[in-house]
């Protein structure tokens, strides 16, 4: 088994995220964090009159909902003692119920905190885009300092000072809201907000948008408790499937104490898991949603399971991975055994992503992940190498780091075109249902490394086609056991005595115009006395020489 890789420190004076010949630091792989919880889903079907009810109801929860989150982003950045939670709790009680108050204020504080989130990202953006620009555009047009490039002519040169005059306008008010504490949040989602100015290219009428933009902006939440009949008093669902929503107070003359849908409600995925909560009266999350493009109701309910711990890096390492290579219509995977050695025939699993639609997309994904799943089932892997990949840097900096022209913006696109979050998420979602662990490795030249040193020997070995990215497959999953990567060619041993010559030059270091790897393998030198160019060993010429040599005979 090769040794692990053991991280250094950098001398003084030098780049620390580097080492001596320049690379880039091989972070460590980790275990990736199995899902804190669950959400499942199924279909209601209420009639007429009961679909009418809970729109009445969910519009006017949302009212109060979009009136408590801009009174808690005017607050700005405060301690919890300053957000005055209970007064507006106070406040919502009158006019809904002190669950549902609660579930609102709850709502409303996870929403700031995430548009918090989103600013900071959105600043990191803007500082490395704005970043990459002025440091082309300070090169003069058609030169080059250092790796910095210019554009090529002054016309590109002059439009990109546009852009950056727009981006920096945009970068202080970024700055600015950050240090006022105060994101912008569009409640119905910013994308359909500005989808009402071009109705026509959208495909929708003014009362399809209007539709859309009232079911996006309705708050039918109710977090449950534990302890309670259902695990839920406010949106209760009962183990015979009747589902009851407590009317709002205001709402409480018009429509009664509570809504109660005449059709049963059953779901099917983790449906028993479900029933064991409900009869143990366990907290269970509901939320109600509504989809005017197909005019449906749906109930989703969620529960978390708390501190799932997540099994030991060493543990897994031990039982072997399956190494997978994520590409934008392929995903390439590979077997590894404990000591990082490629076991079986390399897979590809067909990923076809461009151009459809986003719930087509997220089913092939599912699928893909299946396949690869049943993959490591087979095979006996006890987790999954992948690449812990995040391609920020390329979203902000991607016009001027990932090439010009058509050839550039196919290549951008296919960069953004990768799933790499939502392959990441599901992965690990759908592996913990099967009882497998993801391993997240470094992604630093695992394609460059892998095409160098395996993709002959696979190639070798398995007798079928192996491109690139199986390599890289292979790469992955050694970095993951904790393996170097690189192999140096070494020659034939018999027993312990070795043949004449030098051992193969290592790849990045063979004279220029040499072909690395295509002749036959020079066995390896030794370091035992003997005449140069020979096998043999000069008699020793000592007693303690001597005795040496018969006790190894």
């Amino acid at each position: 088994m090769d040794t692990p890789i053991q991280p250094s420190e950098a001398p003084a004076g030098r780049d620390p995220a580097r080492n001596a010949g320049g690379l880039r630091r091989i972070a460590v792989p980790f275990v990736v964090a199995p899902p804190a919880g669950v959400r499942i889903r199924t279909r209601l079907r209420p009639t007429d009159t009961e679909a009418a009810a809970l729109t009445t109801i969910g519009e006017h929860l949302g009212h109060l909902y979009r009136t408590d989150l801009a009174g808690r982003v005017a607050l700005g950045r405060v301690p919890a003692a300053q957000r005055g939670r209970t007064e507006r709790k106070r406040n919502l009680t009158a006019v809904s119920s002190s669950r549902w108050a609660g579930a609102i204020t709850r709502a409303a504080e996870d929403q700031y905190q995430l548009g918090m989130r989103a600013l900071v990202a959105e600043v990191s953006h803007l500082r490395a885009a704005t970043a990459a620009l002025h440091r082309r555009i300070a090169v003069p047009v058609g030169r080059k300092d250092g790796k910095n490039r210019g554009y090529r002519s002054e016309s590109e040169r002059f439009q990109k000072t546009r852009r950056l005059a727009q981006l920096q306008e945009s970068l202080e008010t970024a700055q600015e809201s950050l240090a006022a504490g105060r994101p912008s949040i569009t409640l119905g989602g910013k994308r359909l907000w500005k989808t009402r100015n071009h109705l026509g290219e959208a495909g929708l009428t003014r009362v399809q948008w209007e539709e859309r933009w009232a079911a996006s902006r309705m708050f039918l939440t109710a977090d449950g408790e534990s302890g309670c009949l259902g695990g839920n008093q406010t949106i209760r669902l009962d183990a015979a499937g009747t589902l009851a929503v407590k009317v709002p107070a205001s709402l409480v003359p018009e429509l009664g104490e509570r809504l109660v849908l005449s059709v049963p409600v059953a779901f099917n995925h983790r449906g028993e898991e479900w029933a064991d909560r409900v009869e143990a009266r366990r907290r269970i999350r509901y939320d109600v949603t509504y989809n005017p493009h197909n005019g449906r109701w749906y109930l989703d309910a969620s529960w978390s399971y708390g501190d799932t711990p997540a099994p030991g890096l060493a543990v897994l390492q031990a039982g072997g991975v399956v190494g997978v290579d994520l590409n934008a219509d392929h995903l390439a995977a590979c077997r590894l055994d404990a000591s990082g050695n490629p076991v079986g025939t390399p897979i590809s699993i067909p990923l076809e992503l461009a151009g459809l639609p986003a719930g087509t997309r997220d089913g092939r994904l599912r699928s893909a992940i299946t396949t690869l799943l049943d993959f490591a089932r087979d095979t006996g892997a006890a987790a999954i190498a992948i690449e812990n990949l995040d391609f920020q840097d390329a979203h902000s900096t991607g016009r001027e780091k990932m090439g010009r022209g058509a050839r550039g913006k196919r290549f951008r696109r296919t960069v953004h075109g990768i799933p790499t979050g939502k392959f990441g998420e599901r992965l690990v979602g759908m592996a913990a249902s099967r009882g497998l662990s993801v391993i997240a490795a470094d992604p630093a030249y695992t394609s460059r490394w892998g095409g160098q040193h395996w993709q002959r020997p696979l190639q070798a070995a398995s007798g079928g086609t192996v491109t690139r990215h199986h390599a890289a497959s292979v790469a992955i999953g050694r970095r993951a056991l904790g393996c170097r990567i690189r192999r140096r060619e070494d020659g034939p041993r018999t027993r312990q005595w070795t043949g004449a010559g030098q051992p193969s030059p290592r790849p990045n270091q063979a004279s220029k115009g040499a072909a690395t790897g295509t002749g036959p393998v020079r066995p390896a030198a030794t370091n035992r006395p003997g005449p140069s160019g020979t096998g043999r060993r000069q008699a020793p010429k000592t007693v303690r020489g001597a005795s040496a040599l018969l006790k190894r005979i």
